[in-house]
């Protein structure tokens, strides 16, 4: 979207409120980003948006889920059941870490909150959990990673039977060859469900559940039919047809990377490095990747889904931690760079303080005019990997699993 088309805005996005009116003309006039700080200052801002979108849910009626974001449409969003499944992981981790006790209890209130949302299936719901949202495969195994974290880091034992719950759901939905067909946002097979497919790899080893596992397995060896020679993955965007979203991309690769390491299978992992090493090759100087690609990594789009940059940090962070070579590591840093000059951390304005937007710039096609809470969740959780050389979350300990009667 050009300049002149800035100007023809839809009038939901209400261009002439003056919030949105700043926010727009800072990255039309091409305004100097935001300096690099150190990590923990960027995390702290990240953390403390976080809290104030959770906050403004408690003021509501959605007890202690997380908003979806600011939007320039229609301000704070709901409570997000998916993302506030996964942002779990990173307040326990943060509360380590920045010294602060009271984000544990925040989690907590996350995780009573989703499981009040269960289904008696064991799905989870999709969207915003309104009435009439029907489950997603990708959504519930977001939210087990949620459950996980609560049954290894906080020792709540129900979180491990809800995870199972959701993961016989999850196996009850899939065809033979692997693949999801029901169940899926926009009624198409993702390849991208691979970073779901992880907590069900997870729970099947907490549990010892091994048809759980092997429902993972049989997923991820779909998923791998779907890469092309240069990493790339075909069916991995939200609608056929279409090239993915970077974040769809990174999705992909972390669902690989996780498995390949959780189950010992070296395809796996070689495929998220091939993915990792496609992407390494068209990350800019300065950090910048373009909102989508296509296969042989091309693209024609010139903005950057900042969401998906951090979700690269987190996969080349890890990559450099497995395989010990600092180009991965020098990529990852290169991309936090990238989304620390797009965090503004002296705002006056609490909505865009320490928030990350969906893309740069703002009007991007992903997540277009709002700041979602998953790219202030990804980017918070690279800064906690970068900053103490561990996984995130950790690794979850191998059991022998059960084989069944």
């Amino acid at each position: 979207m050009n300049s002149l088309a800035v100007l023809r805005l839809p009038l939901r996005y209400k261009p002439w409120s003056p919030r949105h009116a700043r926010l727009i003309l800072n990255d039309l006039g091409g305004a100097a980003r935001q300096p690099e700080r150190e990590h923990r200052t960027h995390l702290q801002a990240a953390i403390d948006w976080l809290c104030r979108a959770q906050d403004v849910r408690m003021r509501e009626s959605d007890a202690g889920g997380v908003s979806a974001g600011w939007s320039f449409e229609d301000g704070w969003l709901p409570g997000y059941p998916e993302t506030t499944g996964y942002i779990i992981e990173t307040f326990i981790a943060a509360a380590e870490l920045l010294e602060r006790p009271e984000l544990l209890e925040r989690a907590r209130r996350m995780i009573d909150w989703e499981m009040s949302l269960q289904h008696e299936d064991g799905a989870f719901p999709g969207h915003f959990g309104e009435p009439g949202s029907q489950p997603v495969i990708f959504n519930t195994g977001q939210i087990m990673h949620g459950m996980i974290a609560g049954a290894v880091s906080l020792q709540r034992t129900e979180c491990l039977d809800a995870a199972v719950r959701a993961g016989w759901w999850l196996v009850r939905q899939q065809d033979a060859d692997g693949c999801f067909r029901r169940s899926e946002h926009n009624g198409v097979p993702h390849v991208y469900n691979t970073r779901a497919i992880w907590a069900l790899a997870a729970t099947g080893q907490l549990s010892g559940e091994r048809r759980l596992v092997d429902g993972a397995r049989r997923n991820l060896d779909w998923a791998l039919t779907q890469q092309t020679e240069c990493g790339w993955f075909r069916t991995n965007a939200f609608t056929a047809g279409q090239d993915p979203f970077t974040h769809t991309i990174a999705y992909a690769i972390r669902g690989f990377l996780e498995c390949g390491a959780l189950l010992d299978d070296a395809r796996y992992l070689q495929a998220a490095e091939r993915a990792a090493r496609g992407m390494m090759g068209v990350l800019r100087d300065n950090g910048w990747l373009a909102g989508r690609y296509g296969d042989g990594w091309v693209t024609t789009y010139s903005y950057a889904c900042v969401t998906g940059v951090a979700q690269m940090a987190l996969n080349w962070l890890r990559l450099g931690q497995m395989t010990g070579s600092g180009d991965f590591t020098a990529a990852a840093r290169r991309a936090i760079g990238y989304v620390k000059r797009t965090q503004r951390l002296a705002d006056e304005d609490d909505i865009v303080r320490g928030a990350i937007p969906g893309s740069v710039p703002i009007w991007g096609d992903y997540s277009r005019f709002e700041f979602p809470n998953w790219a202030a969740k990804f980017f918070a959780d690279a800064l906690i990997m970068d900053e103490t050389g561990r996984a995130l979350p950790p690794l979850v300990a191998r059991r022998e699993c059960e084989v069944p009667a």
